[in-house]
Parts: C-alpha cells; structure tokens; sequence
C-alpha cells in the first residue's frame, strides 16, 4: 500500500507539471503574442512527445523496473519544467512545452507498478484509482496555478514573471517525489528487480507480436477517446471559457479544475465496475461496460458542444466527464490481461494512444476554420464510433499455460 499511495502520488504531481501552464495560457497567449493556430500547436506539442516517451517507459518498466524508471523520469522529467520560464517567444515556449510532455509517460509506470503489486482480481480496481488520482493532477493545477500565479503577482511581480516562477513549485513537487520514490518503493511484493533476480532472468526482446493482437489497437483506440479527450480539455478548458464564456482567467481555471477533479471518484467507478462486471460475465462483460461508457461519453461532449449558457455547458461538461473517466478506468480494467508477459509494452502502446488522440484533437482546436464548439461535436461522434468498434470486438475466457494462468478470465483473439 505503501508503492500504491507513493506511485499514484508520483503521476498526480507530473500531472501537474506537465499541465501547469494550462490554466495561466490565457496570460501567456497575450504576452508572447500567440495566434490560434500557435496555441494549436502548443497543445499538440505537450503530448506528442509523450506518445514516443509511452512506448519506451513501457519497456524500461519491464526491464529496468518501474522504482528505477519513475526516478530517472521525474529528475529529467524536472528539468523542462523548471527552465521553461527562460522562453520568451513562441519557437522556445514550444520547444519546451514539448520537452514537459515527456513526463506524461509516468502513467505507464504508475500502471505497471500498480499490476505488479496486486492480484488479478483487483487489478482494474486498483489501476483505476492510482491513475484517477494521479490524473486529480491536472484538476488541481486548474485550479491551484492561478491562485499561485495571483500570488507571486500580489507579491509585485508582473504577470510575465509570474507564470515563469510558478513553475518552479511543480518542479520542486518532482524533485520530492523522486526522493520518495526512491527510498520507500518496491519493484514488486518480494523486492526490487536487482534483489529478486527478474531482470536477469527476463528476456531483454522485445514481443512486438503483441502488434498483430486486434485487441491491443481496439484498447489504443478506446483510450485516444477518453484519455485523449481528458487531456485535450484540460488544455484547452480555461481559453474556452474565457472565450466563449467571459470568464476570468482564476474563475475559468476553477471550472477547468471541477472537470479534473472527477477523478477522485470517476476513474476508480470505472475499474471497479469493470472488476465487478468482469467477475459476473468474463471479459466480455468488461468490452461491452467499457463500449456503453464511452457512447454515453460521446453523447455527453455532444452536448457540452451545443451549450449556449455557462449552466447548461457546466452540467453536460460534468456528465461527460464522468464517462469520460469511467471510460479510462474500464480501459484499463483490461489491459493487464492482454499479454501478461508483455504488461509494461501493452499498457504503453495503449497509453500513447491516449496522447495520439490527444495530439489528433489538438489538431482540430488549432484550425482557423473550425470552431471550439465544432471540434467538441467532431469528438463526441467519434466517440461514439469507436464504442461501436469495441463492442463488436470478441472478448471471452481463454486458457492459459500455468506459468500465466491468473484468478480470472483473459482476453481472448478476435474472430
């Protein structure tokens, strides 16, 4: 419990580096002069890298171990965080918005960790709310960086010295949480890789064979949908209110946070519905829960989109996050069965797919020629597409070998 507590406290506070400067965009926007299609690119920027950075925490996590992995991450992971208050035009602003985005690949570790520490039949329950929590991260930033930002500013600093030094509170939370990773972790329940023997006796190749399992890519998808969407507004939430809305940048940064927040509950709702549908009707009863989430999240962004008043856009952004969130914890209610001797690769190649939808969508925010209200319709539709894909994939028992037979149903191949 000791790993559970620290790790999920490890991706909430690179949660909140990596979208620290979300809330305060309003006040960068306008000091360094950013067009809409800039901002576009700022927001694809801070999760592109993490779609490459997934892939290869995934497999460090298998071979190096996830203690080993997450400290080297949050010390380097640090370091743009920090320095990002040297930029002063849009080309450097950009460059290290992409350096931070590095470490949105501390979800694969904190998912891994979380599979390794507990048993099957809880394992959805448990990566639910390690990565509900940690994803609390970008909710309290929302909702925390302004009031830090006020602060400094209420100090005598302007506002383009302000944002530069509240950075360095995020930087120094990794820095602490480092030490703690460190000292008070495990690799697994008997001890860490190097007392165990597990990376010597584990194979250094890669299985890419996972890559022509249908249902890896029906989980990339689901999670580009969900996850990819939760990062996508938590981006872009503040600017949308302050926009559409005529919010202040302290008061849009509160409702970005209230979206956010959800994950105390929401997440972790999804994985034990998972675990608890799963333990009823197989993995196929998890496919068809994790199908139905993600169509009402459709439904729900829909919605949001259409709003003409702060209430009703208040109301349906709640009711879509909830799915939304559900969605990422029945995701990954599934994803350590898929290839239990591949946890680390199968969690990374579906967590980038997160950030792939995420980069996809930003790519609809920065155009010219579609609206904020345009490019949430064209997500919640895809949304919906996509929990047709996932309910049409098969899931059912399968029979494993001995040495990786665990307490439950597996995902079986598709048709």
């Amino acid at each position: 419990m000791r790993t559970f507590h620290i790790t999920w406290l490890m991706f909430f506070v690179c949660f909140f580096g990596w979208f620290g400067l979300a809330p305060l965009m309003p006040t960068i926007r306008l000091e360094l002069g950013l067009s809409k299609s800039q901002v576009g690119n700022i927001i694809i920027a801070s999760v592109t890298a993490t779609i490459i950075a997934r892939l290869i925490i995934g497999k460090l996590c298998d071979t190096w171990g996830p203690r080993k992995t997450a400290v080297r991450l949050l010390v380097f992971g640090s370091l743009p965080v920090f320095l990002v208050g040297l930029a002063h035009d849009y080309t450097t602003f950009l460059l290290f918005r992409l350096a931070i985005g590095v470490i949105g690949a501390s979800f694969v570790v904190t998912q891994f960790h979380t599979s390794m520490m507990f048993a099957p039949r809880i394992k959805g329950t448990a990566n639910a709310i390690t990565g509900g929590w940690g994803n609390l991260g970008g909710g309290v930033t929302n909702m925390v960086m302004p009031v830090i930002f006020a602060a400094i500013v209420g100090f005598g600093y302007t506002s383009a010295e302000a944002w530069r030094l509240a950075m360095i509170v995020p930087g120094t939370m990794m820095l602490f949480v480092a030490y703690l990773y460190h000292k008070y972790t495990k690799d697994t329940p008997n001890g860490n890789y190097d007392e165990t023997g597990h990376a010597k006796s584990k194979s250094t190749k890669t299985d890419w064979r996972v890559l022509a399992d249908w249902r890896v890519w029906a989980l990339t998808a689901a999670y580009a949908m969900c996850f990819g969407m939760e990062i996508t507004f938590d981006n872009i939430a503040s600017l949308h209110f302050v926009d559409s809305f005529g919010l202040s940048q302290s008061s849009a940064g509160l409702w970005a946070g209230v979206f956010g927040f959800m994950n105390v509950f929401a997440r972790a709702l999804g994985g034990i519905m998972s675990d608890k549908v799963g333990a009823k009707f197989g993995m196929r009863g998890k496919g068809m829960l994790l199908a139905c989430v993600l169509f009402l999240e459709g439904l729900g962004i829909i919605f949001f989109a259409q709003a003409a008043s702060l209430t009703v856009a208040i109301v349906s952004m709640l009711t879509f996050a909830l799915f939304l969130k559900m969605s990422n914890g029945a995701t990954y209610g599934i994803v350590p069965f898929v290839n239990t001797k591949n946890v680390g690769l199968v969690s990374g190649i579906v967590g980038a797919g997160g950030n792939l939808g995420g980069m996809f969508f930003g790519m609809l925010f920065k155009s010219e020629n579609i609206t904020y209200a345009e490019a949430f319709t064209y997500i919640g539709y895809m949304a919906i597409a996509t929990s047709i894909i996932v309910l049409i994939t098969r899931f059912q028992k399968q029979k494993v070998a001995a040495e990786t037979e665990i307490d439950g149903p597996l995902l079986s191949p598709v048709a």
